[in-house]
């Protein structure tokens, strides 16, 4: 073989090698479905923005957002093992938990509780009493339903008082702006943006009455937190790290990572940032303060299920630390 042969050999040698190089596969990554409460709306910006940025692919994770339709539904999807991480209602999960579903909180953000009533601004509605004759809307089947009568006795009063009208939780935004009914309970920081260009209200909180419930957070079947823990160690300080970064004046481009993510669902920017700057306030509680994100108290979780106790939606005898987890939490 000529001089001229053997170089032309090495070179085309070379660039196979080349190109075998560039177009290998790159290393796999741990796979994770996560499912939110509902379609997109400002609590869910941790996730979005942790997407859109790229930091769970940094961190070797390929994560799935799927949307759901309920804090129970998703709950009850996440104890039956078909989705690895659900992001909703941690007060629900206790009772889910106290029915025998198998799932553990590993991150709570929403720690101050966000459940309320709504009313019209100027109506003159300050206490539950003040709505004694009155028609308020809720849905029994959510997560709020089974707590009203708790909520109802801790603010002086009852049901026989007032007329409250069970609705599905899709129909509770038309039957309040519509005027058919002079308030409704929800989430306060969700709901109330919503309904603000038609109806601008304000929330009786559950919170000034005792009744502090935890709210949003990250949940997993129980025997995760031992199984995938590796993967659970990635994620969760991802979407700290992502709620960080949105307190620390990046509420926009958290807006814009929603919106962009979920095209199809003609989101409201103006609605997502109000709802996000209403829940900021409700991250930390007396016994979080200094505390990271996420980052669950025992205390917190102790009077919470006193309370759900009380109300007869948990069965007598439930341990908070049966119920979350720190540690996955860093910092």
């Amino acid at each position: 073989m000529g001089k001229l042969t053997r170089t032309a050999v090495l070179f085309v040698g070379a660039l196979g090698l080349g190109i075998i190089a560039t177009t290998a596969p790159a290393v796999a990554q741990d796979k994770l479905k996560v499912m939110t409460d509902w379609l997109p709306h400002g609590m869910h910006a941790g996730l979005f923005l942790a997407k859109q940025k790229g930091w769970f692919q940094e961190a070797g994770l390929d994560v799935e957002i799927l949307d759901g339709r309920g804090s129970t539904a998703t709950i009850q999807q996440v104890g039956a093992g078909q989705i690895d991480v659900g992001f909703a209602q941690l007060a629900a999960m206790a009772v889910a938990r106290s029915n025998g579903v198998p799932v553990t909180s590993i991150a709570c953000y929403v720690r101050a509780g966000d459940n309320g009533v709504m009313v019209p601004k100027g109506a003159g509605y300050k206490t539950m009493k003040d709505l004694e004759g009155k028609r308020v809307a809720y849905a029994a089947a959510s997560t709020t339903g089974p707590f009203m009568d708790a909520f109802l006795k801790a603010s002086g009063t009852s049901r026989e008082k007032m007329t409250l009208v069970n609705v599905d939780a899709s129909s509770l935004v038309n039957v309040y702006t519509s005027g058919n009914a002079d308030a409704v309970s929800s989430t306060v920081a969700f709901f109330l943006p919503i309904v603000e260009k038609v109806r601008p209200s304000e929330g009786i909180m559950w919170a000034d009455v005792g009744l502090r419930l935890p709210g949003y957070g990250l949940l997993v079947q129980q025997r995760m937190v031992t199984e995938r823990a590796v993967q659970l160690q990635k994620f969760v300080p991802v979407v700290n790290r992502a709620w960080s970064y949105i307190f620390d004046n990046h509420v926009d481009e958290a807006v814009d990572a929603i919106v962009k993510q979920r095209p199809n669902e003609k989101l409201d920017p103006t609605v997502l940032k109000a709802q996000m700057q209403l829940y900021m306030p409700l991250f930390a509680t007396p016994a979080t303060k200094g505390k990271p994100m996420g980052w669950q108290a025992e205390d917190d979780w102790a009077d919470a299920l006193k309370a759900m106790e009380e109300a007869g939606v948990i069965k007598p005898g439930s341990k908070p630390s049966d119920q979350f987890t720190n540690q996955f939490i860093k910092g």
